[in-house]
């Protein structure tokens, strides 16, 4: 029946396909048109108050996952209730992203807890500014680093990648650390080959 969502909340491109007789209209809602990698985002944040970035297109976070070299890499300093550093990786639309509470291991063999939060968009990627008191995640968010990396591995339970940051260069690894619960993923700095 549509194409997508503008940023005002309209249907563009609307096209009559017909009656539906197995919902009532008020089951019908604009959240169930917006892309479903950045539901979660868009559920928790009112954008007439945050300054954070909203979706240019709201495809987005629909796209394919293919696999692709020089992707967007970034982490951003988060200084909300505690200081963490969130790690953004392009995939499949969105930035995956990760809060690391101890920030970017930097030498071989150190290792960080990194917990999975929701896809931001890609936009993320430029985003400094204060998120205000009262919203989602307020607090201070400044870029820390940004690059790009190169897909190595990217499975349900590994990525491994090499990161061509601006502070950051080398090979890393994400592994789930299914012990301490479903989103938790320990974060390696390891040796380049």
């Amino acid at each position: 029946m549509y194409q997508a969502v503008t940023k005002d909340i309209k249907l563009r491109m609307l096209r009559f396909r017909g009656l539906r007789i197995d919902k009532a209209p008020v089951e019908c809602t604009v959240d169930q048109i917006r892309p479903k990698k950045l539901r979660a985002y868009l559920s928790r944040r009112d954008f007439s108050k945050t300054p954070e970035p909203e979706p240019e297109s709201e495809s987005e976070g629909d796209k394919n996952e293919g696999e692709g070299k020089g992707k967007i890499y970034v982490v951003q300093e988060h200084h909300a209730k505690r200081l963490h550093y969130d790690l953004r990786l392009e995939r499949g639309g969105v930035l995956k992203s990760w809060a690391v509470p101890k920030g970017i291991p930097e030498e071989v063999g150190e290792k960080r807890l990194a917990i999975q939060v929701e896809d931001h968009p890609l936009e993320y990627g430029n985003f400094e500014g204060t998120i205000p008191e009262g919203e989602y995640g307020a607090g201070n968010v400044r870029i820390w680093d940004r690059g790009t990396y190169d897909t190595i591995v990217w499975s349900d339970e590994m990525i491994e990648l090499v990161i061509a940051g601006e502070r950051i260069r080398g090979r890393y690894v994400l592994t789930r650390f299914k012990k301490a619960g479903k989103n938790q993923w320990l974060l390696l700095r390891a040796r380049d080959k």
